[in-house]
């Protein structure tokens, strides 16, 4: 019984999303497209079902993750162990799940009740009313408690509504940049700002969010204390020799490691000391980001597929799973590139 509800829940949240909102616009300032439930009704309905959707995709990603973490440690048996795959001492996402649905549901809940206020409040339906929802409804990112998640959700939605203003823009012939109609202006865009970041994350890294300089720092084959030696001899300082040493004690081929405190370049025996060919520790470079990062993609592509497409997912489940792992494969092949090209271009 609970399963044939969660169908009936999810085909009832297909069809409501569904619905052809422009029947609100010729049918009078009273006609709401929520016809058969009263505004309040409507209103709640969304909150709960974006609380519960939000929740659900957070919890999962953060079940499959622990999940790839037992295989990763050949536990294979504790993935049959409740305890130790959804324990609260393990999995510690269910208070970080309840705000982020309680950001994207009171989100959602707050934007349809302030909206069908609106439209009976001024007898129309304008894009006003959209906006000064949305703008009161914004306030539900104070569900985040961390000061710098909200700055960074924050600053997140900002560019997009910047995208989309400027698609607007564009598709309006009022306003487009130079070399945007080109057929890889994309990629070009995003070779440009990759530099930027790329040389802000060696040269400046206190630019960066820290938790964005961590990301780069483990996804990325080269030690800190290396990006240090860096800056010190691009900018014509003494390398931390000691520093150095310290770090390449119980590495392998720390003989191969010749450096004085005013290098003119950093040598590739302190880049990859484990290795000394550039090839084989470029194709190490490779596979070990694939590895390090596919549990990540895979989690973020599946999970949502599966909660947020439920219908889809019982309709046909092996093309839903197919379609989730050539989306992660594709996604950690790239970043898998990006990462080995950065290693190809410092080395030569």
């Amino acid at each position: 019984e609970a399963e044939e509800r969660l169908r009936e829940a999810i085909q009832e949240l297909h069809q409501s999303h569904g619905r052809d909102e422009e029947a609100a616009k010729g049918g009078g300032w009273g006609c709401c497209v929520h016809q058969g439930e009263s505004c309040a009704a409507h209103a709640a309905g969304n909150l709960c079902q974006t609380f519960l959707l939000s929740y659900g995709v957070r919890v999962g990603i953060g079940i499959l993750l622990r999940a790839f973490k037992l295989a990763r440690r050949r536990s294979y048996a504790s993935l049959l162990d409740l305890k130790q795959l959804v324990s609260e001492k393990d999995l510690i996402v269910r208070e970080e799940a309840c705000r982020v649905g309680l950001l994207f549901g009171g989100f959602t809940g707050s934007y349809h009740a302030l909206r069908c206020f609106l439209r009976r409040f001024r007898k129309k339906e304008t894009p006003f009313n959209a906006i000064l929802s949305g703008s009161v409804a914004g306030l539900a990112i104070l569900a985040l408690d961390d000061s710098s998640r909200r700055r960074t959700l924050s600053l997140y939605l900002l560019a997009r509504l910047a995208q989309c203003a400027y698609n607007s823009a564009k598709s309006k012939n009022r306003f487009h940049f130079w070399g945007s109609h080109w057929r890889h202006g994309d990629a070009l865009l995003f070779s440009v700002a990759s530099a930027q970041i790329m040389y802000a994350f060696v040269m400046r890294p206190e630019s960066l969010p820290k938790s964005y300089r961590d990301f780069i720092q483990k996804t990325g084959p080269v030690a800190e204390p290396v990006y240090k030696a860096v800056r010190d001899s691009c900018r014509g300082g003494h390398v931390d020799l000691i520093g150095l040493s310290a770090y390449f004690a119980n590495k392998k081929n720390s003989n191969l490691i010749n450096l004085t405190r005013s290098p003119s370049i950093i040598p590739c025996s302190v880049i990859h000391p484990d290795r000394a060919s550039c090839l084989a520790h470029n194709v190490t470079v490779t596979s070990s980001t694939f590895k390090k990062t596919f549990p990540l993609y895979f989690s973020l592509t599946f999970v949502p597929f599966v909660v947020l497409r439920l219908q889809k997912f019982l309709e046909s489940p092996a093309a839903t799973c197919w379609r989730a792992l050539v989306g992660a494969v594709r996604s950690t092949t790239f970043l898998s590139a990006f990462v080995t090209l950065f290693q190809v271009i410092i080395s030569n």
